[in-house]
């Protein structure tokens, strides 16, 4: 059974004229995710985007979606977006540098200018627990954030949860793990395996997480009107593969030679500061609440079916 977007018991516009009906949703952040969520929201709501690139505007209309010309980082340009939308999807990233998240806290000043929005859903990363030994975490687990890239999401976290801790909006924070899709360049590991990038030895190795581009969209949209407020949520498949044994089942799969394995000490002087921050933490997602709150069942419950393109339904 498909997901229904807008379930009927549950639309927050109530008895207003035929022509007011239609939810108001704003995406900021409109890259790949966020058009596959504006897509699968043009069912059945009206969909803005902001963009700070004019030469975007035309692409977006193109595909159905109103443009709105601001910069995240330039907060005065972000007041027009107050009491556009009835919900909104937050999935800019932060800025590069630093442990803030300016970005979202200007958004979150702007859009508190006028009337409160119904809900807001924020893409957050499972970046924010830091390293876990391995151990399977639920949404309880306490943040630990261990680099600069996931103190600025947990930042983020607190600008949009001290907002819903008010009553309104309703603010729902998914915690997400690796993307990959294979309709988008650099969407899967091919591109790695064709390097020869080497990943760590078994002894060494550490879980990873995944989750397919669509069904985090499809995620991402059903949390707007099925996600409870302040209680975040991972967005997570099913997989449990170690790095190693996930590149090494890619590489099969293509039939490209399998990347070298090699020790800690060795990653730390031949591979890059970003690539070795992945293989610093292990944690493995319990994705009980996707799948009893949102109601959803994934279409790709692992990486098996996804890089192969095999939908289980």
């Amino acid at each position: 059974m498909k997901d229904r977007i807008l379930p009927s018991n549950q639309n927050p516009i109530g008895a207003l004229p035929v022509r007011f009906k239609r939810p108001r949703v704003l995406v900021v952040g409109c890259g790949d995710v966020g058009l596959r969520a504006a897509a699968l929201l043009k069912q059945a709501s009206r969909v803005y985007a902001l963009t700070s690139s004019v030469s975007r505007v035309a692409t977006l209309l193109q595909q159905g979606i109103t443009a709105l010309h601001g910069n995240l980082d330039e907060a005065s340009s972000l007041r027009r977006l107050a009491g556009v939308a009835t919900h909104h999807i937050h999935m800019a990233p932060p800025p590069l540098q630093g442990r803030a998240d300016p970005r979202s806290r200007a958004l979150v000043q702007a859009l508190m200018l006028r009337s409160t929005p119904l809900a807001v859903v924020y893409g957050s990363t499972s970046g924010v627990y830091g390293d876990c030994a391995g151990a399977r975490i639920d949404e309880t687990q306490a943040l630990n954030p261990q680099t600069d890239r996931a103190a600025r999401r947990v930042d983020a976290e607190a600008w949009l949860n001290a907002w819903g801790s008010r009553g309104f909006p309703r603010v729902q924070v998914l915690r997400i793990p690796g993307i990959y899709v294979l309709d988008r360049e650099g969407g899967t590991p091919r591109e790695r395996l064709q390097r020869g990038t080497p990943v760590l030895q078994s002894a060494d190795d550490v879980y990873t997480n995944h989750i397919h581009a669509d069904d985090l969209a499809r995620a991402t949209v059903l949390a707007l009107w099925r996600g409870k407020t302040l209680r975040p949520l991972h967005v997570s498949d099913d997989s449990d593969m170690l790095i190693g044994d996930y590149m090494d089942w890619a590489a099969d799969l293509w039939q490209l030679p399998r990347p070298p394995r090699i020790s800690r000490a060795q990653a730390q002087t031949s591979l890059p500061a970003m690539a070795l921050s992945f293989m610093s933490e292990s944690r493995r997602m319990h994705n009980q609440r996707l799948k009893t709150e949102l109601r959803m069942k994934l279409r790709y419950p692992s990486v098996r079916e996804g890089l192969q393109g095999k939908p289980v339904f």
